[in-house]
């Protein structure tokens, strides 16, 4: 049986929007995973030193920080708060120019910046199973969504 012309179009616009829902659901977690991982990956020439927490609120963890060789003296920095994060606890960071806030690096601190492409990953990974019925995709985004997560979590 041969589909209408207008049967044609419907399904060519199904296709069309779950592909750019599926597109924005990358772009936004890469977007919002580079806000951060941008400090770790391109991190040379910026301030590194070593910051043990001895406080957290809501959202931040506090405490003294000690600069390597290279870097300036400060006498205290922000980490964004995380699961992880616990007072005693000592982790490499480097300074975000022109703050006070420090991002974690190093191998858990690679992984907790992309966290959030991570997540991206598992929502496309639906939409482009369910939406655009390409199965074997999406079980490859899903599961490398999944596995940047779980290693986040161990690497935490």
């Amino acid at each position: 049986m041969k589909r209408s012309s207008p049967h044609r179009a419907i399904l060519f616009g199904r296709l069309a929007a779950m592909g750019l829902v599926a597109l924005l659901l990358l772009v936004a977690g890469a977007w919002s995973s580079w806000n951060t991982a941008h400090h770790v990956v391109l991190s040379k020439g910026r301030e590194h030193g070593t910051l043990t927490v001895t406080g957290c609120g809501e959202e931040w963890c506090t405490g003294p920080y000690e600069p390597d060789a290279k870097s300036p003296d400060r006498s205290r920095l922000t980490v964004e708060k995380s699961v992880a994060a616990k007072k005693g606890d000592r982790f490499p960071v480097v300074v975000k120019p022109g703050t006070d806030a420090a991002v974690r690096v190093g191998t858990a601190g690679f992984l907790h910046a992309w966290m959030p492409l991570g997540g991206s990953l598992l929502l496309a990974a639906l939409v482009i199973g369910g939406g655009l019925r390409l199965s074997r995709t999406a079980w490859g985004f899903g599961t490398a969504g999944a596995v940047l997560l779980v290693a986040t979590f161990v690497a935490l």
